[in-house]
């Protein structure tokens, strides 16, 4: 049993190096590889003798592992969240995030008021959405050498601003899913005091960090890292008995660190966690989706990315006008916040632990695969879209002017 189950997560971690590397040379995100290798794998697979890509010994091990994943990523974000830097992002940012905001989960509502769907799978269907990849995002930054583009600072504050507000979504959705609460009264009730832990947590956190900076000042890393992960594993494990998602509990003590003297070095003794497990995170989500289960999701997912796309458009040329900014590099705001990645599926995640409708994660699943894949081409190509429209614009007029 236990020869089986380590050559079995051996093995899983064997084909997520094998994808990194076919990802790292197409120059690609390697999210949705990690998340297709999961599903070529699982339940349905062959196994030839020793090599069981089943992963049957192996799932329950996998998914925790997964959880883990889930926990890393929250406390990185929060690491690197800072609110300070928000409010002194400018008006552009602030307006820009909030028009994404609005015209995407509209979108969401909007969707799931056209398939009928009910409010629960609705909300998240609208968290999934929103959900813009900052790792993604990011990545696609500094592979084109866009970092001191004039839009950059735009996109990576709108992106916070996106992030602060899916924290809060995920706080209430968490507290409205897990809860079980069925009337109006204990629904309210649940998400009150889930939000008042929430603020509660952050203000409490940030008037004693100064005083738990002197107590954890070890030499030691090792020392030094495993406090970090207690106080990680034993927030976001008291979260869930609050009814607010563990994921939220990792978001808390994240934004609490982020003030702490030892920022740096923790990001740097977690972030091997948080792309290890992160890694593992998005093939177990894979592995709990059938291939031939996506077909039902499909014109969910076409119908979700066409509402994207222009919606995040739109709100690149507003947060661009804002910032007095050319068209085209307004494009690439709008271009470069499509791609959806770890945030969509940890919403989807929350679905799935609610025991909302499996359509719900093959539609996560179809979006983010497409999204993921449509992000990044269209950044990278973005001045052949904009010439290619703006010289249809200019025959459009030149025609009106002959006329």
């Amino acid at each position: 049993m236990v020869d089986t189950l380590v050559f079995e997560v051996g093995l899983a971690i064997a084909l997520l190096a094998v994808v990194g590397v076919i990802a790292s040379k197409l120059r690609f995100s390697v999210i949705p590889f990690y998340i297709l290798i999961g599903m070529a794998v699982g339940p349905h697979a062959p196994h030839f003798g020793m090599i069981d890509l089943r992963f049957i010994e192996s799932s329950v091990f996998i998914d925790f592992l997964g959880r883990l994943g889930i926990l890393f990523l929250l406390f990185y974000l929060g690491l690197e969240f800072s609110v300070t830097r928000l409010v002194k992002s400018g008006r552009s940012i602030v307006v820009g995030g909030l028009v994404y905001i609005v015209i995407n989960f509209v979108s969401g509502l909007l969707l799931g008021w056209f398939l009928e769907l009910p409010i629960k799978e609705t909300l998240v269907v609208c968290g999934v959405m929103t959900s813009s990849s900052t790792a993604i995002v990011a990545k696609v930054l500094v592979d084109l050498k866009r970092s001191a583009n004039p839009e950059t600072e735009i996109i990576m504050g709108m992106i916070m601003f996106d992030d602060l507000f899916i924290a809060i979504h995920m706080s209430i959705l968490s507290g409205l899913l897990l809860s079980g609460a069925a009337s109006l009264s204990g629904i309210l009730i649940t998400t009150f005091s889930a939000l008042i832990f929430i603020l509660l947590f952050i203000i409490f956190g940030r008037r004693i960090i100064k005083y738990v900076d002197k107590k954890i000042n070890f030499q030691s890393s090792e020392l030094f890292l495993l406090v970090i992960l207690a106080a990680l594993f034993l927030t976001a494990g008291f979260s869930e008995t609050l009814h607010v998602a563990e994921a939220i509990g990792a978001l808390l003590i994240g934004l609490v660190f982020a003030d702490s003297a030892h920022v740096k070095r923790i990001e740097h003794l977690v972030l091997p966690f948080r792309d290890i497990f992160g890694a593992i995170f998005f093939f177990s989500f894979g592995l709990t989706i059938d291939p031939l289960s996506l077909g039902g999701a499909v014109w969910m997912a076409v119908i979700a990315v066409v509402l994207t796309l222009l919606g995040n458009v739109a709100s690149g040329m507003v947060a661009g006008k804002m910032a007095g900014i050319s068209a085209r590099s307004s494009l690439n705001i709008g271009f470069t916040l499509v791609s959806r990645g770890e945030f969509s599926i940890i919403m989807a995640s929350i679905g799935k632990a609610a025991g909302l409708l499996p359509a719900i994660q093959s539609f996560a699943v179809l979006y983010v695969l497409i999204l993921s894949v449509l992000g990044p081409l269209l950044t990278k190509e973005s001045k052949k879209i904009y010439n290619f429209f703006h010289k249809i614009a200019g025959l459009t007029g030149s025609k009106k002017q002959t006329g």
